[in-house]
Parts: structure tokens; C-alpha cells; sequence
């Protein structure tokens, strides 16, 4: 018979957090704070569907899950016309928060780039309306 005793946190290994799930995960709450901000988000656009994120861990996360750092870059679509500054500062609050809850790192830096605003008014003009 064998007796299995508890390692203390600060004697297990570390857990190696790749890039991609950061990035993943900066995507998602990037995602969660645009449906925040409006009651009906438009429909994704573009190439790449929504927001997308790049994110470079720096140090991962020591055995007790916390400590880790890292650098995310987001990308979104915005409507237009609206407060765009508010927006990124809502993706980048947002993201910072979920990232440090779910993967236990603090973000170094969230560079939010608008990569492309959407209109209503200018979308339907191109169905066939010249202005």
C-alpha cells in the first residue's frame, strides 16, 4: 500500500502557456467586449471574421498560476459612426482582465488597432445607391 502525499504549490512545475492560447483567449474577450458595447454588434466582415489577436508571452506563469506576463495586439471592426476611443479602451480593459482571470498572466501592453469601420448608411449604398 502506497501513500500518495500533496506536493506543496510552490514544488510542482510551471505551466508553459503558448502564445496562441493568449492569443485565443485575448480574441474571445475581445469578442465578449464589442457584444457588450452594443445591443446589435454588426455581422462580422472582412477576412478574418471578427477580431483576431497576436499575443507574445514574456514569462509564463509560476506554479502557484499567477506571475506570468505578456504583450497582446488586438484587431477589430467598429461600427461608424461612434465613440471608437471608448470602444478600444472597453477591448483593452476587457482583455486585460480576462486574460489575467483565465490564464493567470498580467498584460505588459494591449495595442487595440481598428482595422476597418462599418456604416449603415454607407453599406447600403453599396447595393446600388450612389452618393
Amino acid at each position: 500500500m502506497t501513500v500518495e502525499q500533496e506536493v506543496p504549490a510552490g514544488q510542482r512545475g510551471t505551466t508553459r502557456i503558448a502564445d496562441r492560447v493568449v492569443a485565443k483567449l485575448a480574441t474571445q474577450a475581445a469578442r465578449e467586449a464589442l457584444r457588450a458595447g452594443r445591443a446589435d454588434p454588426p455581422a462580422p466582415r472582412g477576412r478574418h471574421g471578427g477580431p483576431h489577436a497576436t499575443a507574445v508571452v514574456r514569462r509564463p506563469p509560476g506554479a502557484d498560476g499567477t506571475g506570468g506576463l505578456a504583450s497582446v495586439r488586438v484587431s477589430v471592426e467598429l461600427g461608424y459612426p461612434s465613440d471608437i476611443g471608448a470602444q478600444c479602451g472597453s477591448v483593452r480593459h476587457h482583455v486585460t482582465r480576462r486574460v489575467g482571470e483565465l490564464a493567470g498572466m498580467e498584460l505588459q501592453e494591449v495595442a487595440v488597432a481598428v482595422e476597418r469601420l462599418h456604416s449603415s448608411e454607407l453599406d447600403g449604398a453599396a447595393s446600388g445607391k450612389l452618393l
